[in-house]
């Protein structure tokens, strides 16, 4: 029975020393690994430091030469952090934007593929040269008119409207065709008609047709009109009347006296 008691006592002794070699070996493992995470540490303490301390001089010396002390920095570093919420929101504004220019990119693109093509068609039906001589057209109206010309015709825009309307007038612009195609017969006979002018018997030959005294009666009613119209005082200057002087001046009278020798 004592026998029995010690053998227990025995192995129950043995199992109290195996839990605490593996505790030992536990702590001898856990002993040795941080020992080796503090000679890591100190390690990169060691390979660290010098390095922070180069980083350290230089900004030191950097803001030196800027003229920026040690207190402005830490102030900027207190806004900086009081301001972290507004500085949040601004980067999730930017993050937005991004977002946006990703998914307009593609449409933006296809907007200026169409717009060349665009372009290029106008280019190639000639728009562009068109619109060049255009403002050529502008710009010598613009140098060939005064201040005071412009004033007469903002005067006048009225009547030149109205004059333009009648003029659009179908009957109008049928008297101008007939007598544009009249005139362009007139040319090409030009070729066979005689050298010498045509004489008074001729003339009077071609009142006897019905439609020259009508056009011919025409012609004196639209003189007629014309000349009771009130024009006004004479201009110093008309472009393009040199050639027709008033009567009685003295262009008039050397041209008669030359038509006369």
């Amino acid at each position: 029975m004592a026998t029995t008691i010690t053998d227990d006592r025995t192995a129950e002794l043995e199992r109290k020393v195996d839990a605490l070699t593996e505790q030992v070996a536990f702590l001898v493992e856990e002993a040795r690994a941080a020992r080796n995470r503090r000679e890591g540490w100190e390690e990169l303490q060691a390979t660290v430091m010098p390095i922070g301390a180069k980083v350290l001089d230089d900004v030191a010396a950097e803001l030196d030469d800027a003229g920026i002390t040690g207190d402005q920095v830490v102030s900027l570093l207190r806004r900086l952090a009081a301001n972290v919420d507004t500085m949040d929101a601004a980067v999730a504004q930017l993050e937005s934007v991004a977002q946006l220019v990703e998914v307009l990119s593609p449409i933006s693109a296809q907007a200026m593929d169409l717009a060349t093509d665009g372009l290029q068609t106008l280019e190639e039906r000639g728009y562009f040269s068109f619109a060049k001589a255009g403002l050529e057209v502008v710009d010598r109206v613009v140098t060939g008119f005064t201040e005071e010309d412009v004033e007469a015709l903002g005067d006048n825009v009225v009547l030149i409207l109205n004059t333009v309307k009648e003029m659009t007038q179908p009957e109008i612009m049928a008297v101008i065709y007939r007598m544009l195609e009249r005139i362009h017969q007139q040319q090409e006979q030009l070729a066979t008609e005689p050298e010498e002018p045509p004489s008074l018997w001729e003339l009077l030959k071609l009142m006897r047709d019905p439609e020259v005294r009508r056009g011919l009666r025409r012609a004196l009613s639209t003189l007629k009109a014309v000349s009771t119209v009130d024009t006004g005082p004479p201009r110093k200057f008309v472009p393009g009347t040199e050639a027709f002087p008033e009567p009685g001046t003295k262009d008039v009278q050397e041209r008669d006296n030359a038509g006369g020798a």
